[in-house]
């Protein structure tokens, strides 16, 4: 296949469903791929990240927006919200907003978590097990892994408990601006979202700001207000709605595709009841084998760049393949086998560099206390018929995921 059709490929609901084998035909035309058309290609590992480590090759942020949006998609809410984030920003915007959402978002904040997340285990466990009790089948995509993210980060961001069930649905529809849109239909439930969470927030930061709790918001407002030059109140505002979406997508993610691996492989569930496999190597394995984040895209912010023996022009655009990365034979034995007792996995799922996804910790967290706990209760976890993935290009998952838990 020639560089732009396997790209072309990988937007079609076949290539959706399943990407690996267009990311093979990547990997047979080289390590780095002039595609043409002002694209560069990068499916290998070493070159997806060097390209994710260094600061030239940047996002699309304000200034480049022009480039790949039309005048229509310039105009609507939710993807210019996204514009004063910091995952769309380069330096040296970029390094203001991470170094303070950095100083507040801590491992330490999030040990704190642990015991809350535990206990939003066992309430969804207890949950799962009434309603799947007899048999009846349950979807673990609705009822675990998308609950389980959105429960710890509303209690991150202190949202009260009955804002939360709304919170889902709104963060579901405002991460279609993460993904490749070609359906403007979910543009229009985004942009709802966007102006709906917008009005939540702003009541929130000002409820926050005259009674702060023990949450990140409110620690938020307090380093913004001791430095305001730092974020400005819309920069806070649109992180803190990045950091809703961004804190559960790939989280429920990793969740339904962990389960669905341990279904087509259940040797490996029988060798972690037993002590045999190790939970942190399987979800390394997970993220390496079937990300939840296949792409991301970088441009040369300058000339003279390259990647491997590829030059990159400024303004080229670059398409870092980390599905294909995490199963390069460069860098993995077999990658296309499923094999938690790899050492030393490194999956770029989470990124590189600059960009290095914030919540992953996080993300790692739930899974080290969810994954363990989701095994123990339910020894006879199975599916309950066909699976369907939720279509996108990007944030990889499952829509539904029907399982009996008895």
């Amino acid at each position: 296949m020639e560089p732009l059709e396997i790209m072309g490929a990988l937007l079609t609901t076949e290539g959706r469903d399943n990407p690996y084998p267009l990311y093979d035909e990547a990997h047979r035309l080289g390590a780095v791929i002039d595609a043409g058309q002002g694209l560069v290609m990068v499916p290998s590992y070493d070159a997806c990240n060097h390209v994710l480590r260094n600061a030239s090759f940047g996002v699309w942020d304000v200034d480049w927006r022009g480039v790949i949006w039309d005048d229509e998609q310039q105009r609507r809410p939710s993807l210019r919200s996204m514009e004063r984030s910091v995952i769309y920003s380069n330096a040296p915007d970029h390094g203001r907003m991470r170094s303070l959402i950095s100083s507040v978002f801590t491992p330490r904040r999030v040990a704190a978590l642990e015991p809350a997340i535990e206990a939003a285990v066992e309430s969804l466990l207890d949950r799962l097990a009434e309603t799947g009790a007899n048999g009846a089948a349950v979807d673990l995509m609705n009822d675990f892994a998308y609950q389980l993210p959105v429960t710890v980060i509303c209690d991150l961001l202190g949202i009260p408990q009955p804002d939360r069930e709304t919170f889902r649905v709104l963060a579901t529809d405002l991460a279609a601006v993460l993904d490749f849109v070609d359906d403007l239909s979910r543009l229009d439930e985004a942009d709802a979202a966007w102006l709906e969470l917008e009005l939540y927030f702003g009541g929130l930061l000002a409820e926050r700001r005259m009674r702060p709790q023990d949450d990140l918001v409110s620690a938020l407002i307090a380093v913004c207000d001791a430095d305001d030059a730092r974020l400005s109140g819309a920069e806070l505002l649109c992180n803190l709605a990045l950091l809703l979406i961004a804190g559960f997508e790939t989280t429920a993610n990793l969740f339904g595709n962990g389960v669905r691996l341990l279904f087509e492989h259940p040797e490996v569930g029988a060798g972690l009841r037993r002590g045999h496999l190790r939970y942190a190597g399987f979800a390394e394995e997970v993220l390496r084998y079937d990300s939840p984040v296949q792409m991301t895209s970088r441009i040369a912010l300058t000339d003279g760049l390259s990647v491997g023996d590829v030059p990159v022009p400024a303004g080229a655009e670059v398409a870092v393949m980390i599905g294909a990365a995490n199963r390069d034979a460069r860098r993995y034995e077999q990658p296309q086998r499923f094999d938690p007792t790899r050492t030393e996995i490194g999956p770029l799922s989470f990124g590189a560099g600059p960009h290095f996804c914030v919540g992953s910790v996080l993300a790692r967290t739930e899974a080290a206390i969810g994954f363990p706990r989701l095994l123990e209760r339910f020894p006879a976890l199975a599916p309950a018929g066909a699976p369907t993935r939720n279509q996108r290009f990007i944030l990889r998952g499952y829509e539904r995921l029907p399982v009996t838990v008895s």
